[in-house]
């Protein structure tokens, strides 16, 4: 039962680091990508994951205010 507590936990920090992964990579489409440098492919993946995180919050006021999201 102990184990079982332990995954449920594990289980709710994993939820939350991936939604943003899902929102880059399905609704951005960014999937791979291709060497144009480390301080270019570092600053798009931030600029993404920024956006992803708007996105997200912006759900979520959404929900809190009665307002159904459409995408």
């Amino acid at each position: 039962q102990l184990q079982e507590q332990i995954e449920r936990l594990k289980a709710k920090v994993r939820a939350k680091v991936e939604h943003p992964f899902h929102v880059v990579k399905n609704l951005f489409h960014y999937r791979k990508t291709r060497y144009r440098g480390l301080t270019k492919n570092t600053a798009q993946l931030f600029s993404l994951f920024g956006f992803a995180n708007l996105l997200l919050s912006k759900r979520h006021l959404m929900r809190a205010h009665g307002i159904n999201p459409s995408c």
